[in-house]
């Protein structure tokens, strides 16, 4: 994607009808250029109204992220954080891992505006449009190795539900291991990647995807039931003051989490989640399904099952989970 493109739509945003040459001159360039950049519009999901004599009108306004405004929802907790603001990234877990191998230092963050590559658990497609979604990874360095970790990811599905309750959405709730659902429709998801030694110390990159306002086009390439916060609140909502909450609460957590481990917020976690004490299946990786009841999660984060074949303990990666026919 064209840095052109983003320039001529940041132009846009104020909602006004600009004409291809007065953008030409504002962004220095060609007549001919920013024609050129506004056919490859309609790839990022955004639609131009084009009237002759007025000229070019956004269909529909975008919000964009801005360092300032996140920094200042922040507050204190606005230096603890290392904010990188990019336009368009494959996937900011990946740019962010390049970033710790270099030495980026601790809570770093990248966020992007659009994310064309991003991934899911077990390799799935994260699916995302211009301004629709709120997609960022968050760099934390622990002195501690890659068996204290574990249910890292559900510590932080504890933060992102703090954070959108915060934000008025109710019955939002998690799925283990790293999934957040909002009346068993998807509205975020986690990734955590690790690098370090066994013993410690490890760098830990947590990605963050939120579904914010999804068109159809992007719906439609998902194979599971999704939501987004526009369709849950009815209204836009402030992706700076979200990302800040998400960033605070995230901070919050992983300070506890780097104390006591998981151990420390497993019942706040089996309060949110959304199949506890539930009859479920199970795909297995073989692709066998297994049924099963859920009991508890284990202080290391494994979810404990009751099965045909008696109590069993699943760990991070092992099953994906669905509700029981």
């Amino acid at each position: 994607m064209k840095p052109l493109t983003i320039s001529i739509l940041r132009l846009l945003s104020d909602g006004m009808f600009h004409s291809g040459e007065e953008m030409a001159q504002q962004l220095k360039v060609s007549r001919a250029s920013v024609s050129n950049a506004l056919k490859t519009v309609n790839n990022l999901s955004a639609s131009i109204y084009k009237v002759r004599g007025r000229g070019y009108c956004l269909a529909q306004p975008l919000q964009w992220l801005d360092k300032g405004q996140v920094d200042e929802a922040l507050g204190a907790r606005a230096n603890l954080f290392d904010l990188d603001v990019l336009d368009v990234v494959g996937s900011t877990n990946t740019v962010l891992m390049q970033k710790a191998g270099a030495g980026a230092p601790h809570a770093s963050c990248v966020v992007a505006e659009l994310q064309t590559d991003g991934r899911g658990r077990r390799g799935r497609i994260w699916h995302t449009d211009l301004g629709g979604a709120l997609t960022f990874s968050v760099l934390w360095r622990f002195n501690q190795g890659a068996a204290f970790l574990s249910g890292l990811s559900l510590a932080v599905g504890v933060a992102v539900v703090r954070a959108l309750r915060d934000a008025g959405v109710v019955d939002v709730a998690l799925k283990w291991p790293n999934d957040v659902l909002h009346e068993y429709r998807k509205l975020a998801g986690i990734l955590i990647e690790l690098q370090g030694d066994v013993l410690g110390p490890s760098s830990v990159v947590i990605g963050v995807g939120l579904n914010v306002r999804l068109n159809n086009q992007v719906k439609e390439c998902v194979d599971q039931p999704i939501t987004d916060m526009h369709a849950i609140m009815g209204e836009a909502l402030d992706r700076n003051l979200l990302l800040a909450s998400l960033l605070g609460h995230m901070a919050d957590v992983l300070e506890l989490f780097e104390q006591h481990g998981f151990i420390a917020l497993r019942d706040e976690w089996l309060r949110m989640h959304a199949y506890q004490d539930k009859s479920v299946r199970m795909l297995m990786p073989s692709g066998e399904w297994r049924e099963g009841h859920v009991l508890d999660v284990a202080e290391d984060g494994a979810l404990l099952v009751t099965t045909s074949r008696g109590k069993q303990k699943f760990t991070s990666g092992e099953i994906s989970l669905r509700g029981a026919l």
